[in-house]
């Protein structure tokens, strides 16, 4: 049922000592080492391993590994371990011995393995082969969460509750190659702890730092333990439409939350508008794990209302790939190696360099895979110099690997990313696509066969959802193809003709705004960029017409306000002119409309005429002085637009006309409270707009003690008009020990290439 073969002898000893300790309820001294002296673990006590066998005294454990399948163990391969066990004996260490392996063990062999070590001086002798291993491991989830690479080498229709695994198939299997090399870290701890304690985990850290990874081994602990159903989503949004009241052991995972390599506002905005729901899925039982890479996390604060959701901040593990300790390199490397796709031979070749190689600073996970990847490794002398730049140059590396491909192959990449890294298959090409796959000198069909090589390594097929798409094996192979365009202004044109119009202005900037990853368009391509934005007036993302006409509305104004720079802006207002006048009096929701943020632009940059500017700022006056939305007062960029006389006084007309009301504009929205929309959530615009003037006003005594008072009387409302929510048993994974240190001079390394003799 488990490939325990492939674990490797480090892995192998570490998963013995697991069961000593979660199974047979010891702590066990580890002596993981190959000086140990016929001991790789010990501990003294009293043991009951079945009833009727009370064992005490002085134990040894003893781990004997084979990495070929089906191995049987003979004499032959226990006569080293006669002397240690004699002089251990003699110093009285050595009551009872214990063998584990994942070798086969016979009935004859049993019994002479078992007479020889007592006649050696052990009172005692337990043998335990792989039946006894995989019986232990099937029936305890704690050991499989403890060991989760025995996820990758076992089939999960069997491991996980029928239930469960039916329910989470697809995510579950896509990750089962990959569970297979996973290591536990400290910051896999870490992220187990904050999991438990809140329900709520952020995963942060720079590209490639292993966040998705973390976030797999979370999933496939919670659909184990807990049986709990996995849902894995793109939109963070999507979690309160997805959430099943009635099902409290949902497990959500929004990998790369706020934008794939690019910061994606409407990404924040959308878990702003559910953080209502989402702290009562919280409440009652959910599970939500969040990735981001750490650059877009950063951007993402400053729209993100962490105040509303402290759990943002409380609950975040930032994985930094530098605080690895070395065991936990090499462990990684290890792992990806043996199960890669290198021949042995290439295995012999490198591993006397292999600690160097983990060692390095600038080593991360996804060094491990390209190592373990002959694509990347074609052109690798096998030198500690050539290593040691193979992981110093690794973005570079990968660019020429990309640079190095065939037509075809460059072609396929360039379709997954015309359709932001979800090419959904079997593939069909639309818009001015076709033109762009043969400008590129490739065909739909050698894209669909140069898709099939490069499977596994540069790209990965796998089900999302309902469908099944073709994405970037990593997203740094996305950042790579981006970066190549740059190098080739007709690339960068292809592109430009070939996508769609509403991912483009999600991957791109017309000028270097500072958006990290991003494709920057060129003075030369401003013309042709412009047409592309008149031209789009309908979103492919909402099907019914009025949705689709303000969701591209939408997408433009974010564009222009985020991504475009001054010269390009004045470009395109020379051409759309009337959009000055749409912006000027922006709607309701001021933290979300994108008017706002493109007026905001437009007059930092000089290019917002006075009369639309005054426009602007006595819409959004009016919104705060007749308490519908307090964001004037709060927000940095609205309030660059006013002039201090016209702020100054905004403020003290919220003071004099506002203030004296606060009690009606509370009961009024409370009167229309929709029964099917959670008190939470109704009160929450209101709850913000009173924190709003406590931050302003904090200082007058008479004004804070009016605005405390219905503060207090908004929540008393929620807890009046919540209804009683069931009580929910916690579920916890349960602590997870750091892993046994290494102990001497044997290498991790030293059965890497055994299959080649």
């Amino acid at each position: 049922m488990y490939d325990l073969h492939r674990l490797g002898w480090n892995s192998f000893q570490q998963l013995c000592l697991t069961i000593a300790r979660e199974i047979l309820g010891q702590t066990v001294q580890s002596f993981l080492d190959s000086n140990d002296a016929g001991r790789d673990g010990a501990f003294a006590g009293n043991w009951t391993p079945e009833a009727g066998q009370d064992l005490s005294g002085n134990f040894v454990i003893q781990c004997k590994f084979s990495g070929k399948p089906g191995y049987l163990l003979t004499m032959s391969d226990m006569a080293d371990e006669i002397p240690k066990v004699r002089k251990l004996a003699a110093e009285g260490l050595c009551d009872v011995y214990v063998l584990m392996t994942n070798a086969g063990v016979s009935g004859k062999q049993d019994v002479h393995i078992q007479s020889e070590l007592m006649g050696a001086g052990a009172k005692h002798v337990l043998i335990y082969g792989p039946t006894w291993i995989e019986d232990q491991i099937r029936e305890n989830t704690r050991l499989r969460m403890l060991v989760p690479r025995l996820y990758g080498l076992g089939d999960l229709s069997q491991i996980l509750d029928e239930r469960a695994y039916a329910q989470a198939r697809a995510v579950l299997e896509s990750l089962r190659e990959d569970m297979a090399k996973v290591v536990i870290t400290d910051s896999y701890r870490k992220a187990v702890g904050a999991l438990d304690e809140h329900g709520f985990v952020l995963l942060i850290g720079e590209p490639a730092a292993g966040k998705t990874t973390i976030a797999s081994m979370l999933a496939m602990a919670a659909a184990d333990k807990w049986k709990s159903s996995v849902l894995k989503l793109a939109d963070p949004a999507k979690v309160v439409e997805h959430w099943n009241v009635d099902e409290p052991s949902q497990f959500f995972w929004i990998d790369d939350a706020f934008g794939v390599t690019q910061y994606e506002s409407d990404l924040a905005h959308g878990w702003n508008h559910s953080l209502a729901q989402v702290r009562a899925m919280l409440r009652k039982g959910a599970k939500i794990v969040m990735t981001s890479r750490d650059y877009i996390y950063n951007r993402a604060r400053h729209d993100l209302k962490e105040s509303a959701f402290p759990l943002l901040s409380e609950s975040q593990v930032v994985i930094d790939v530098h605080d690895l300790s070395d065991i936990e390199r090499q462990q990684i490397l290890y792992s990806h190696l043996k199960l890669g796709r290198q021949p042995p031979s290439f295995r012999v070749k490198i591993e006397d360099h292999l600690e160097y190689v983990a060692a390095h600073p600038r080593f991360i996970p996804e060094t491990a895979r390209r190592v373990a990847d002959p694509l990347f490794t074609r052109e690798l002398y096998l030198s500690e110099y050539h290593l040691g730049q193979f992981v110093e140059k690794r973005e570079l590396l990968l660019l020429e690997v990309i640079h190095s491909l065939d037509a075809s192959s460059k072609a396929a990449l360039g379709l997954i990313y015309m359709r932001k890294d979800n090419l959904e298959s079997p593939i069909t090409l639309t818009g001015s696509e076709p033109q762009a796959l043969e400008m590129l000198g490739s065909t739909l069909g050698e894209c669909v066969a140069a898709l099939a090589a490069l499977n596994g390594s540069l790209v990965t097929h796998l089900q999302a959802g309902d469908e099944h798409v073709w994405r970037f094996k990593h997203p740094t192979i996305g950042d790579a193809y981006a970066a190549s365009l740059t190098f080739s202004p007709d690339m960068l044109g292809i592109f430009l003709s070939g996508s769609s119009t509403e991912n483009l202005i999600s991957q791109v900037t017309c000028g270097n705004v500072g958006v990290e990853k991003a494709v920057v368009i060129p003075k030369s391509l401003f013309p042709a960029m412009c047409a592309r934005l008149l031209e789009f007036t309908a979103s492919e993302s909402y099907k019914v017409q009025w949705m689709s006409s303000w969701g591209a509305r939408w997408a433009l104004y974010r564009f222009l306000a985020n991504r475009c720079s001054k010269e390009f802006l004045a470009l395109y207002l020379e051409q759309d002119p009337d959009i000055v006048k749409r912006i000027s009096k922006p709607g309701r929701s001021l933290s979300v409309v994108a008017e706002v943020g493109l007026a905001v632009r437009l007059h930092g940059y000089g290019l917002l005429p006075d009369a639309s500017r005054k426009e602007f700022v006595e819409t959004v006056s009016n919104y705060a002085i007749e308490g519908e939305d307090m964001h004037a007062l709060d927000d940095a960029g609205i309030r660059s637009v006013f002039t201090s006389s016209e702020f100054n006084q905004l403020v003290e007309s919220v003071r004099t006309d506002l203030v004296p009301k606060l009690a009606d504009v509370r009961l009024k929205v409370q009167s229309s409270h929709d029964p099917d929309v959670s008190p939470d959530e109704h009160m929450q615009d209101i709850l913000e707009s009173l924190s709003t003037l406590r931050k302003r006003f904090g200082e007058d005594e008479n004004v804070a003690k009016i605005i405390e008072r219905e503060a207090g009387l908004a929540n008393a409302w929620i807890a009046e008009t919540e209804p009683p929510e069931p009580k929910v048993s916690p579920r916890t994974l349960g602590t997870v020990e750091p892993s046994e240190k290494k102990h001497g001079t044997r290498s991790i390394f030293d059965d890497i290439a055994d299959d080649a003799n």
